[in-house]
């Protein structure tokens, strides 16, 4: 079970490269349409809904919807990265069994509901999570004309390649 973790981590390394490529000013450049968001709300959305996995409430259960949001993180490339630094510290040392399972608080379009969980899903569907934001984000890079030289940047590992595609 511990290849979630690493593969999560591997994922979210992604986050850095792009941190340690962009200005503040193309961080939060919100100019592509149609939705008119920025890179910077996408990372960090992406670290909000690791960060809720950590905040157990005082039920016992996870609230995804209970995110931090805050707005330094998507206009701050350095506050930006102390976030994506302490969610990876929490992920390097999780404590608990992947196996174990959890009650996750979401909306998923008509109002809060509880969803069992096992915390090996719940990282697994972070990860999925993560790199559909990457996706979002390579559109807005392209639509800026920022080069990524990463050709996996966005692409779930099961998405069919050129060299897969039969």
């Amino acid at each position: 079970m511990k290849i979630i973790i690493q593969s999560t981590l591997k994922t979210l390394q992604k986050s850095q490269v792009i941190l340690n490529s962009l200005s503040n000013a193309q961080l939060c450049d919100a100019s592509v349409p149609p939705y008119h968001s920025s890179i910077g709300t996408h990372i960090r959305h992406i670290l909000d809904f690791y960060d809720c996995i950590f905040k157990v409430n005082s039920e016992g259960k996870i609230d995804l919807t209970a995110r931090s949001r805050n707005k330094d993180v998507e206009s701050d490339c350095t506050c930006a990265q102390d976030y994506l630094k302490s969610i990876m510290r929490q992920l390097s040392a999780v404590h608990f069994n992947l196996k174990d399972g959890i009650w996750v608080i979401d909306d998923l379009g008509m109002g809060k509901t509880e969803i069992p969980y096992t915390y090996g899903s719940l990282l697994a569907q972070a990860n999925s999570h993560t790199i559909h934001h990457y996706a979002i984000i390579n559109y807005i890079f392209d639509s800026l004309g920022i080069q990524l030289n990463d050709s996996e940047f966005g692409y779930n590992p099961t998405t069919p390649t050129q060299t897969t595609a039969g």
